[in-house]
């Protein structure tokens, strides 16, 4: 269980302008975790909350928290540390899609 007394940072939760949208937004989505596309990727250990939405047959929205595990010059890895039973039915869902 993770320890409610860490700083985390949140990812994609609201976007103050449209340039904020497209300079840091999640591009790849798996059971254990995202990449999140940014120009200033977060140190590895970094704890943060995420909230991103995907597109089913509707918008659906995906919260959890995570933990940076990769840096790359373009973003970050972020492994899922705790999701709720509705955010892990919609990845479930989303992955198990035929691809178009």
């Amino acid at each position: 269980m993770s320890d409610r007394k860490d700083e985390r940072v949140t990812i994609n939760k609201e976007f103050e302008s449209f340039d904020a949208f497209v300079s840091e937004y999640v591009s790849n989505v798996s059971q254990s975790g995202v990449f999140v596309r940014s120009p200033s990727p977060l140190p590895v250990g970094t704890k943060v909350n995420l909230c991103f939405t995907v597109l089913m047959d509707g918008i659906e929205t995906v919260e959890g928290e995570g933990e940076v595990v990769r840096v790359h010059e373009d973003g970050m890895g972020v492994a899922f540390t705790e999701l709720s039973s509705y955010s892990r039915a919609i990845l479930s869902r989303l992955l198990t899609l035929p691809r178009r």
